[in-house]
């Protein structure tokens, strides 16, 4: 089961025409994960200063297949598809809630993401802990 996060479209997030920069669906993605890893109780700040390390992104892959735009309400998931001893690929999508209830929500934009696990002081991929995997499971 796929985790969401809830976003509203501001104006910031925008460009002149009122439709999200795309660049800006990378961003949406970045805090879904951080409220996913906080959700499973880990705060990538203790994650670092406790642990030692700490996820960077490898890579990205993204589709976009409708524009968001102003003041719209978002949903981002972030849901685990590979899961290595160093990284993990985690899927997601930006869907545009629906406005009458029962609707099915519309997909704008998806894609894969994949992070690696780093030493926190050298930045040398290393392998995610136990405790860490284990939680994906």
């Amino acid at each position: 089961m796929a985790f969401t996060f809830p976003v509203r479209v501001y104006w910031e997030d925008t460009d002149a025409g009122g439709i999200v920069f795309y660049a800006n669906y990378l961003k949406f993605f970045e805090r879904a994960r951080t409220e996913w890893l906080r959700s499973l109780g880990f705060s990538q700040q203790a994650l670092r200063t406790e642990h030692g390390g700490m996820f960077v992104v490898s890579q990205a892959q993204l589709q976009y297949l409708r524009p968001a735009r102003l003041d719209d309400e978002l949903w981002i998931t972030a849901q685990v598809s590979e899961k290595g001893r160093a990284a993990l690929t985690i899927e997601q999508q930006a869907l545009l809630k629906p406005q009458q209830a029962g609707a099915a929500p519309t997909l704008l934009c998806q894609g894969q993401v994949r992070v690696g696990w780093v030493d926190g002081t050298h930045l040398r991929p290393a392998r995610i802990p136990n405790f860490v995997l284990e939680t994906f499971a």
